[in-house]
């Protein structure tokens, strides 16, 4: 079953008026979520659609307000989160962390875990290099796409 534009419409609207800040809805092999503070979303979601036409995957992307990402050095990397969860630097609370700063790090090789509904997925570097900075805390929820650490690139 799909959700039509006026459904997810007032999804939108129960979303602003209500006290929650974020709804995540799974059918099938569409997720839609829709965030506070998204005021382009409904726009972009109507314009994107024709009558007729079944919409989009993008017409169902609504925007996340992120902070600009700061300019980086050519050869500084972002490892950067591909889900929503809780970041951990460990596989156990009393483990070492899988990557220190300063240490070095080859592509592929788990620098975390991030816990997604219960699932301990463990996040490989996308870059060999040296790990200059551990951007998130420990136990800190992290967002798709959210920088985790700066790897210096050779």
């Amino acid at each position: 079953m799909e959700m039509r534009k006026e459904e997810i419409q007032e999804l939108i609207r129960l979303v602003e008026e209500s006290k929650i800040s974020e709804l995540e809805i799974c059918e099938g092999k569409r997720k839609i979520r829709i965030a506070k503070g998204s005021t382009a979303a409904s726009a972009r979601m109507a314009a994107s659609e024709s009558p007729g036409e079944s919409p989009s995957e993008e017409a169902y992307a609504l925007p996340v307000n992120r902070e600009e990402a700061p300019k980086l050095a050519s050869n500084l990397k972002q490892i950067v989160s591909p889900m929503v969860g809780t970041f951990y630097r460990a596989p156990a609370p009393d483990a070492d962390p899988f990557v220190e700063v300063g240490q070095a790090v080859q592509t592929g090789q788990t620098v975390c875990i991030v816990e997604a509904m219960k699932v301990m997925n463990e996040i490989g570097s996308d870059y060999s290099g040296v790990i200059r900075k551990v951007l998130i805390d420990n136990s800190e929820p992290v967002e798709f796409g959210q920088a985790l650490f700066l790897v210096e690139t050779k």
